[in-house]
């Protein structure tokens, strides 16, 4: 026959064995989490990211979509000697911090980032492709001079999704776009492929005798924001803008600045387009 004690003996026993159990599992846990967070790191702003948490086969590196603002220095310094193609899309990579140190690299993937205007691009002297669609790009002229120093011999290069880059993504027609063109192909003569296609050789002739002209000027919602604050701090209704051609300033209707003369060409119709239908017997 079972006593009470012994059933309180084997509920304490199996209470501490229980508790016992859970503690284990608790430290399990814990070592763990804390070896995961270990190899994925606490962010590129550290540089402690761990460089097998990465993809690297046949010379490609691939950190797509890791959230990283900047590439880590860890990752750089481990496979920088070997990697001939680096893929850093969709990550949120605002500086190209450490890109310098792949001296052998080729081909740089940089697609859906938040690469502006302001990013520094550090000089690879053999890299022939480079694509950045989808970032935040917007003066064309200070990337390209960029570009034409630090990669010689570029001949690859996609801005599709920029503000740089005026075609239909950003609601641009054909003819803009294809001034841009022009006005690339002038400062990179070497480019084979620009965006979605390939360079005609009458494209490459046409830029080089007019792509000098075709620089696109544009003017970013930042800059207008800037301009609105400065008219609103003013205080001066009629102030100037800048991004308007026209006076705001009104003028009195008597000091006009008309003339009056007379024409020294008469017209007699002669060469109306209408006479072309109207025959002597009509008149």
């Amino acid at each position: 026959m079972i006593s009470i004690e012994d059933i309180e003996a084997d509920a304490k026993s199996l209470e501490i064995r229980d508790g016992a159990k859970a503690e284990k599992k608790k430290k399990k846990k814990a070592k763990s989490s804390a070896a995961a967070s270990s190899a994925v790191g606490t962010g590129a702003d550290d540089g402690e990211d761990d460089p097998n948490s990465v993809q690297f086969t046949n010379g490609t590196l691939c950190c797509v979509g890791k959230d990283w603002k900047e590439l880590p220095r860890k990752v750089a310094e481990r496979y920088a000697s070997e990697a001939t193609r680096v893929d850093l899309c969709y990550n949120e990579l605002t500086t190209l911090k450490h890109i310098g140190k792949f001296t052998q690299c080729v081909e740089l993937v940089l697609d859906n980032n938040s690469l502006g205007d302001g990013v520094t691009f550090p000089p690879l002297p053999n890299l022939t492709t480079l694509t950045l669609n989808k970032n935040k790009i917007s003066d064309t002229e200070a990337f390209l001079s960029q570009v034409k120093d630090s990669y010689p011999k570029l001949s690859f290069l996609s801005l599709l999704g920029n503000t740089a880059c005026p075609n239909e993504l950003v609601l641009k027609d054909e003819d803009d776009y294809q001034r841009y063109r022009y006005y690339v192909l002038h400062t990179l003569p070497g480019l084979k492929f620009l965006d979605s296609r390939g360079v005609s050789d009458k494209e490459r002739t046409e830029a080089a005798r007019v792509g000098k002209f075709m620089k696109v000027v544009t003017v970013t919602a930042e800059d207008m924001e800037a301009e609105f604050a400065r008219q609103a701090d003013s205080g001066a209704k009629n102030s100037a803008s800048q991004f308007s051609p026209l006076p705001q300033e009104s003028r009195n209707a008597e000091n006009h600045r008309g003339t009056i003369g007379t024409c020294k060409y008469v017209y007699f119709g002669r060469h109306s387009e209408g006479n072309r239908f109207i025959r002597n017997s009509d008149l």
